[in-house]
């Protein structure tokens, strides 16, 4: 069975889903996007994700021609046509064809793409014994440049970071910011515990506000774990009785070493392993 893709309105078989040579998106990474989960066949946090979607496109002056309730009920009809139980779902708002030139007020037709698929980004063994990082030396953009709330179609920054890890042997890297403090990892947010306490970089470090990092921080707060967005440097990290990274796609997957230095026991910790065990119950709600 062919995958059906949402574009221009409709659904389409995978390999009929194509988008102008022209578009923006394709020739300057111009547009915004979204990734989500669904479990069993429900989006989780769906209105968060399109509000976040439709914040990045506010902030980038690209209006999606869509309505976010349109956009909700398009993204949950994508879901359903290709019958995905537990599966990932990328929402893509591109600004639309136009010139070889930058001036944005030439193109037209914004292009809203929606792909649901099956996914499982890092593999068993990770969750169960934890993954390894190295601190990446490709910093986070500078805030000022760009705000990395805005969820744009241009990752080339945690790409080159991202290269960097693979070629180190880690799946992920640890990015700073222009300060030198923790930021996040290429895909993930980053949260340590010390003494029974979960720190977090706040959002002023420079990282997206991440769907899967908001729910986690309900729910150690819901299960009386003191909480803290803070700045962390890296000596943090080192010292870190416990970390682990969160993500839409990576859900909660534990950390035991950084740049050869091994957090905590080196093995998945149980704050790190009550809270994975929460946020498992949370989305099968």
């Amino acid at each position: 069975m062919s995958r059906q893709v949402y574009i221009s309105g409709k659904l389409v078989p995978a390999e009929q889903a194509t988008v102008s040579v022209f578009d923006h998106g394709l020739l300057y990474g111009d547009g915004v996007f979204e990734g989500l989960r669904s479990y069993g066949r429900k989006v989780f946090r769906l209105a968060e994700h399109v509000e976040r979607l439709f914040d990045s496109a506010r902030a980038i002056r690209l209006e999606i021609p869509l309505s976010p309730e349109a956009m909700a009920k398009a993204i949950n009809e994508t879901v359903a046509a290709n019958g995905i139980d537990d599966g990932y779902i990328r929402t893509v708002v591109t600004r639309g064809a136009g010139t070889l030139g930058l001036d944005p007020n030439r193109c037209s037709d914004p292009q809203v793409i929606i792909i649901a698929d099956s996914i499982r980004l890092y593999p068993k063994e990770f969750y169960d014994n934890g993954l390894e990082l190295i601190t990446s030396s490709v910093i986070r953009n500078h805030p000022a440049a760009l705000s990395p709330r805005i969820k744009s179609l241009n990752y080339l920054n945690n790409i080159l970071a991202k290269i960097e890890g693979l070629k180190a042997g880690c799946v992920e890297a640890l990015m700073l910011n222009h300060k030198g403090e923790v930021a996040e990892c290429t895909g993930d947010n980053i949260f340590l515990v010390k003494h029974g306490q979960l720190s977090t970089p706040p959002l002023d470090a420079g990282i997206l506000e991440g769907v899967t990092r908001n729910a986690v921080l309900e729910l150690a707060r819901d299960a009386r774990i003191p909480t803290s967005e803070r700045p962390l440097t890296k000596h943090d990290v080192y010292v870190a009785d416990e970390c682990f990274l969160t993500g839409t796609a990576a859900e909660v997957v534990p950390v035991v070493k950084v740049d050869d230095r091994i957090i905590g026991s080196g093995k998945p910790g149980p704050i790190t392993k009550d809270l994975t065990d929460r946020f498992h119950e949370m989305v099968r709600r």
